[in-house]
């Protein structure tokens, strides 16, 4: 279904970001992933996405760093030609109420969450207006949609990143590029099973489908987005959360 595509994924080192690199491999695309500070997590992710009989690649670069951002860009078409898909996933918490939040801790996580997809689609979307083709998909949260207490920051980072895909997509679509938005609920990753045991619980009853999802089911709704399937939907937001919007 995307055989020969190039696709971007930002924070592919592990969790949904890894998923995703997986899932897009799995359907003929080179999977491009990218990492942070987590250079092995990532090479093990790329390593069995070949022994699958998958392309992969890694790449370092904090999305949080504009020029650095328009370096791993243009690296990636001066090597491959082009770049078709972009995702971007990565994404930090620092979680805290906001009577007590501090400046830098607010910075932090908009930096990364928001400011990071702004920087790949900006650099991204020269070459997609060139091939006049393009898909992007950015991985906010239910938390963008509901909020959340204890995460202001995040929960901003996260609607900003829908205001984000809605402006994009708009500026984009004349040139058949287009830009979509997934919100994941509460899934099962590293950074849920930390949690309390009773919080979870308590969070996994609050969903209509009581329990949490999988990292499949983020990844199976943007192999559907970067593929053709998807090609008359842009400026939407899919909620894949059980029901928790709802």
């Amino acid at each position: 279904m995307l055989k020969g595509k190039i696709a971007l994924i930002t924070g592919a080192s592990r969790g949904i970001g890894a998923e995703i690199a997986r899932s897009l491999a799995a359907e003929g695309a080179l999977a491009i992933l990218n990492y942070n500070g987590s250079k092995d997590r990532a090479q093990k992710v790329a390593e069995e996405i070949r022994a699958a009989g998958g392309a992969a690649e890694i790449c370092q670069c904090d999305v949080s760093d504009f020029e650095a951002c328009g370096e791993m860009i243009s690296m990636i078409v001066k090597e491959h030609g082009r770049i078709d898909i972009l995702v971007n996933n990565a994404g930090i918490t620092k979680d805290g109420l906001l009577m007590k939040m501090t400046e830098a801790d607010f910075d932090a996580v908009l930096s990364t969450n928001l400011k990071g997809a702004f920087h790949t689609i900006r650099h991204a979307s020269r070459w997609f207006l060139k091939q006049r083709s393009g898909k992007v998909i950015n991985i906010s949260s239910v938390s963008g949609i509901l909020g959340n207490a204890g995460q202001a920051n995040y929960s901003a980072s996260k609607a900003g990143v829908i205001g984000l895909t809605k402006s994009a997509a708009r500026e984009l679509a004349s040139r058949g590029i287009n830009v979509n938005a997934i919100a994941p609920g509460l899934i099962a990753t590293d950074m849920t099973e930390a949690m309390p045991k009773d919080a979870r619980e308590k969070m996994e009853a609050s969903i209509p489908l009581q329990r949490m999802g999988e990292p499949k089911d983020i990844a199976d709704m943007t192999v559907f987005l970067a593929s053709d399937k998807a090609k008359y939907i842009t400026g939407q937001v899919f909620a894949v959360d059980g029901g928790m919007s709802i």
